[in-house]
């Protein structure tokens, strides 16, 4: 697959010289929405080195950090989401969508890209929307196995959706639907790493099973409560733990593994996945389109979470679609704190299990979801 769209890339209609190529990319909020959309930024630029890249996201949120971190210029629009308990801020929403789409309007007027892709998040939908408007040809990157209220509205004037499970044309129209799988770091495909030089970095001990516990780039409150929990039956166990709490629960967590530091290994961020996924036996985590990618394509052995609090359960049903598979464990996030931990250490005792397991997910890997991806946002910039 990766000769072929490689080809694809170089054999696209080319671009006027005099013309480089304008590329407005928007989604944020959470790290699964900024990585993926940082990752077909990156491959645009390598495909095309004279392209010019502008993202819009949304003010406050991590895209306005992370993004400028990665090389690339963004606008913050002002919007925001409902408050579900109920604050005084939800009375300025109205507001702040108009002045959302206002400036939208105005920075696609002057930016005149070639082509806008939408990855999720706040900011995604008054520009994909105001671009359609515009005339502009619009990309969207569904990256969950259950499309949200706004994808649905928007892929009807989208050229492409492109989507990360199957089945997802009961959601679209199925002509604009490509299969193209999630983006993950390059890390993570050409993942390389062993067993051994992970436990060496995170200082573990190689005789005993490993447990990875994720909690997305912002943390879990559910799975860090699940971890310290079960502190104090780490002792009498053959397990250690690398536990990502959230910069938000960090200090908590180090003062609660405080007395087992040889065992647990706290961090409220990971900057060396590939070896925290290297070191793992069984990984405990989320179920986040870009979490589920990156077990997919290191074909680890997972236990998933799924967080209630997300639009359409849409975290219940892309757990779903590996536990149908045989290609993962579900736990409910309200019987998380009780049952979790049970539940991985039975696994771990549980060889064949685990063999399949790491299997099955393995077969769902789609690894060259950048070149996919950027191929059709390459195609409707070129027709234009």
């Amino acid at each position: 697959m990766w000769n072929r769209t490689k080809k694809n890339l170089k054999t696209l209609p080319q671009l006027k010289q005099q013309h480089k190529l304008r590329v407005i990319i928007s989604g944020g909020g959470t790290g699964g929405h900024i990585f993926p959309a940082i990752a077909i930024a990156n491959y645009i630029k390598q495909n095309v080195p004279d392209s010019d890249i502008l993202f819009i996201g949304a003010r406050g949120r991590m895209e306005m950090e992370k993004v400028p971190a990665a090389g690339y210029k963004i606008v913050g629009l002002p919007i925001s989401g409902f408050q579900r308990k109920w604050k005084w801020e939800n009375l300025l929403l109205p507001f702040k969508i108009a002045r959302s789409f206002y400036r939208a309007a105005n920075v696609i007027r002057q930016y005149k890209p070639d082509v806008v892709v939408g990855f999720g998040g706040f900011a995604s939908g008054p520009v994909l929307y105001i671009s359609s408007l515009l005339g502009k040809p619009t990309v969207i990157q569904e990256q969950n196995s259950y499309a949200g209220v706004t994808n649905k509205i928007l892929s009807r004037r989208a050229k492409a959706i492109c989507v990360a499970y199957d089945k997802m044309e009961k959601f679209f129209p199925k002509d604009k639907v490509f299969l193209t799988g999630n983006p993950v770091r390059k890390d993570f495909i050409q993942f390389n790493a062993t067993r051994e030089e992970g436990l060496k970095f995170f200082g573990l001990n190689p005789n005993r099973k490993t447990i990875l516990v994720i909690g997305g780039s912002l943390g879990s409150l559910t799975l860090n409560d699940s971890v310290r929990n079960f502190i104090s039956g780490i002792k009498h166990s053959d397990v250690q733990v690398i536990w990502q709490t959230g910069r938000g629960y960090f200090n908590k967590a180090k003062a609660a593994a405080a007395d087992c530091a040889d065992r647990v290994k706290v961090f409220y961020f990971i900057n060396r996945m590939d070896l925290a996924y290297a070191s793992a036996d069984i990984v405990v985590s989320r179920a986040g389109a870009l979490s589920i990618a990156e077990l997919t394509v290191v074909g680890k052995a997972a236990v998933l979470v799924p967080s209630p609090n997300v639009a359409e359960d849409h975290q219940t049903k892309n757990a779903m679609a590996l536990v149908d598979k045989d290609a993962a464990v579900l736990v409910k996030d309200a019987d998380a704190r009780q049952a979790l931990f049970p539940t991985v250490l039975a696994l771990l005792k549980d060889e064949a299990k685990l063999f399949t397991l790491r299997n099955n997910i393995s077969q769902m890997a789609i690894r060259d979801a950048d070149a996919r991806i950027t191929e059709k946002i390459l195609e409707f910039a070129k027709s234009k």
